[in-house]
């Protein structure tokens, strides 16, 4: 990387994972037309379900960041890595898709929907939504709820991956004491890369020690032109974008996964292959197309960079782009998430679904199909995070899907195998 940034590349993980014992949090993006997390429906509750598994840990609440993070909670699963195992070993087909889902809930409490879905449907990663001024002991109560139901029973023993959004500016889901007040991601972009990353290190530890190890951001979208950012809706119409060319845009964003990752905080970079030319927001209105976009744009040749400077996971728009596959949107096209990113890019690592509940962009497929579909054209994480009471149906339907379709069910493993190698580095 340029700028003095220090580098952080993915660790190639080829055929074996050995599952660590730690919280993993994994984040989701925003979720209405005024940038907000993507919110959960209905009330929650915080009491956790009893399961007769014995427990395998949960993360250590801190009223303030440490410099340097614990890389994983005091507590840890009874079991112990094996060398050379195949990681699914074990794993049932309810809990391998459970894997493959992420689901959100609100980030004040831990919601019942929520909870029944890892107690009874073997979720294995959620996303804190939202907004919060709770600080970050209140939010490590939260998240506990969830990470101490990880047990053989539910997870297969496997630690969730716990996210949130949190870019900054209008895009912060975690406030209160513990949390500093993030700049928008344009601020961010006027600075040297340098501050950026040594800040996003602060921000990170303040994420971990809380319970959160997975956020979801950077954004890299690319706005042509800075006349035109107040008319993209996603994205500068909020300040999200870190500025006009691609070589500001992945400076930041590399330094931003840098200061992240160096305190134990995965990131995801989002939203593939860009919504930096749409004027409609996938979250509040249908048929958002983008008409310009290529395989060969330059919002696409950033996520090349992004993925050669070691970006471990990626999120696909929901937007339909017209000159790569004009049938359908991005997270259930093949042609964009498995020939375009996976293909002709080169990525290995783990795709996200945007908001995948109640995305307006996609309300007229069933939430079955919606699920099916994304993981048919590739992707590895299916994000529920606005409206989790979704999420069971979803999750039944791939599992009835894998247990009738031999080709499907293969997809099914491979993106499992994908998610545990994501857990496995983000602990090593």
């Amino acid at each position: 990387m340029s700028n003095g940034v220090t580098k952080y590349s993915r660790r190639a993980v080829a055929g074996t994972v050995f599952l660590l014992a730690a919280g993993v949090t994994l984040t989701g993006c925003v979720g209405s037309g005024t940038p907000s997390s993507s919110g959960s429906a209905g009330s929650g509750t915080s009491a956790s379900p009893t399961v007769s598994d014995t427990p395998t840990g949960a993360p250590t609440a801190s009223a303030t960041a440490s410099s340097t993070p614990s890389s994983s909670p005091t507590s840890a699963p009874s079991s112990t890595p094996t060398s050379g195992a195949d990681p699914l070993a074990g794993l049932t087909l309810e809990q391998r898709v459970g894997q493959l889902f992420m689901v959100g809930t609100t980030a004040t409490a831990a919601e019942g929907a929520t909870i029944a879905t890892v107690r009874d449907r073997h979720v294995g990663n959620i996303f804190l939504s939202g907004r919060s001024s709770a600080g970050t002991t209140a939010t490590a109560t939260v998240v506990r709820q969830f990470t101490n139901l990880v047990r053989t029973g539910t997870t297969g023993g496997i630690p969730m991956l716990v996210s949130t959004d949190q870019e900054g500016g209008q895009v912060q889901v975690l406030h209160g004491p513990g949390f500093s007040t993030m700049p928008s991601g344009l601020e961010q972009g006027a600075g040297s890369t340098a501050a950026l990353e040594a800040n996003a290190a602060t921000w990170g530890a303040q994420l971990r020690s809380a319970g959160v190890t997975m956020n979801l951001a950077p954004v890299v979208d690319l706005i042509p032109n800075a006349k035109n950012a107040a008319a993209n809706a996603p994205i500068g119409a909020f300040d999200r974008e870190y500025g006009f060319t691609a070589a500001t845009i992945t400076g930041h964003a590399d330094a931003f996964r840098g200061g992240m990752e160096s305190a134990g905080v995965q990131t995801v970079v989002k939203h593939f292959p860009g919504l930096g030319t749409v004027t409609k927001n996938t979250d509040t209105t249908a048929n958002v197309t983008d008409t310009t976009t290529t395989a060969d744009s330059a919002s696409v040749g950033i996520y090349r960079t992004e993925i050669a400077d070691g970006a471990p996971s990626i999120m696909v728009s929901s937007a339909i782009y017209s000159k790569i596959d004009a049938t359908q949107p991005a997270v259930f096209s093949r042609a964009v998430v498995t020939d375009l990113l996976r293909g002709s890019l080169g990525f290995d690592g783990v795709v996200m679904t945007d908001d995948l509940s109640g995305a307006t962009q996609v309300l007229s497929v069933s939430p079955g199909d919606r699920a099916i579909r994304s993981i048919q054209a590739g992707v590895d994480i299916v994000l529920v995070s606005r409206i989790p009471t979704v999420a069971p149906g979803m999750i039944d339907a791939v599992v009835d899907k894998a247990r009738t379709d031999p080709d499907f069910d293969a997809l099914v493993d491979a993106a499992a195998r994908r998610v545990l190698v994501l857990k496995h580095d983000s602990l090593g």
